[in-house]
């Protein structure tokens, strides 16, 4: 059933977008989608859909870039894939999507939307679990299969999950670090994040082996690995240019560490405990520094 066009306003990572719909059925599938993130705030940005059919997400690689256009204001953005094709007018926040009926599809243009939005801004989008442990948000980084998942999973029960999959980072200005927000975008867990948000204490890169260790990574090798991480699709040279320097930024501001581990509940004991001011790197390093056994016992 079709109808007057209904708006859910959907906030993630403190910035509102309203969504638009005259298809009741797709309305009441983005309002369970992002149940959590639904908000009363004043919409910053708008997206009106047109939805085309319920087929399945498309295989195709996504293309972002700007229209050319006969003026000499901003292009619009395309974004596109098989299932989807969206136009989003920087200028005036608003954008026009037709892609099928299926929550993957409005997941991956949301994703987009924010990333974009996120270059300007000094933020970004990282592939990487975050939970958050006595107020500070520790990121779980890595390629498939290194281990996201399997730290969500091992997380004890007071620790708060904001992500399995995409974390949402954004500059701190009054204390000059970055914030973790929860997000809806789920991974293996098909579960949402919390919407709530605390400062990053810390950006693990995780490596499965036969102990718990943390070990440091020089600032060129943290800051390839983060860019190999973040999530942007645009074919832009100037918000490419910004993201690597909000990645240099990130690295001089929020310790990055190597955490080799052992799938075990052991692990997080290791990461609570996390001083980046204490050279020590092992799990035992880190038992002796805070329970003040000798350093040759």
């Amino acid at each position: 059933m079709t109808g007057t066009p209904n708006v859910a306003c959907v906030e993630i990572g403190g910035i509102p977008i309203a969504l638009s719909t005259s298809d009741d059925g797709f309305l009441d599938l983005l309002r369970q989608r992002y149940g959590g993130f639904l908000s009363s705030s004043r919409p910053e940005f708008e997206l009106e859909f047109d939805l085309t059919s319920s087929a399945p997400v498309s295989a195709d690689d996504v293309r972002v870039y700007r229209e050319t256009n006969n003026t000499n204001t901003d292009d619009e953005w395309i974004f596109e894939r098989g299932d989807f094709r969206a136009h989003w007018d920087p200028r005036t926040g608003r954008g026009r999507v037709r892609q099928n009926s299926n929550p993957y599809s409005l997941d991956s243009v949301l994703r987009i939307l924010h990333s974009l939005i996120l270059a300007e801004r000094g933020g970004f989008l990282l592939h990487a679990a975050s939970a958050i442990c006595d107020g500070r948000a520790f990121l779980f980084a890595g390629v498939s299969g290194a281990g996201k998942t399997t730290m969500t999973r091992l997380a004890p029960s007071e620790i708060t999950l904001l992500t399995d999959e995409i974390s949402y980072l954004r500059p701190s200005p009054k204390d000059g670090g970055y914030s973790a927000f929860g997000t809806p975008f789920a991974g293996e867990l098909a579960k949402s994040g919390e919407n709530c948000a605390a400062p990053v204490s810390a950006l693990f890169f995780l490596e499965q082996g036969p102990e718990n260790r943390i070990q440091e990574l020089s600032s060129a090798g943290a800051v390839r690995r983060l860019m190999r991480n973040i999530l942007f699709f645009a074919e832009d040279r100037v918000l490419v240019e910004k993201l690597f320097a909000t990645a240099y930024d990130f690295v001089d501001t929020v310790p990055v560490r190597r955490l080799t581990f052992y799938p075990d509940t052991g692990v997080w004991d290791l990461v609570r405990k996390f001083d980046p001011n204490f050279e020590g790197n092992s799990g035992r390093d880190f038992e002796r520094h805070f329970e003040g056994v000798p350093e040759h016992a």
